[in-house]
């Protein structure tokens, strides 16, 4: 299962190539931000986002963030999966 789960923008890494480090329940992995880039959406640090597949797919606000991570903890092995997989990734 693929979840989109929620992670704090905390730094840019790679402007010219969109790619932000983003923390996740304290596992920080470089996520590329440029399905956000331009308009209203850009992101920027402190910002939340919804992450899928390494891929920042929507900013959310912080209390929207923490609802849906509090709903993907209660899927219990779902999401634990899912925070195994991000702690497994490495986008450069």
């Amino acid at each position: 299962m693929c979840l989109a789960i929620p992670g704090q923008v905390v730094e840019w890494v790679d402007p010219a190539n969109q790619i932000a480090k983003v923390d996740v329940v304290g596992v920080r992995r470089n996520i590329n931000v440029s399905l956000l880039a331009g308009g209203n959406d850009e992101v920027k640090p402190g910002d939340w986002v919804l992450i899928h597949v390494g891929f920042a797919i929507s900013r959310v606000d912080e209390e929207e963030a923490l609802a849906t991570r509090e709903l993907l903890e209660r899927m219990g092995q779902e999401y634990e999966q899912e925070l195994e997989e991000l702690k497994a990734s490495v986008i450069e």
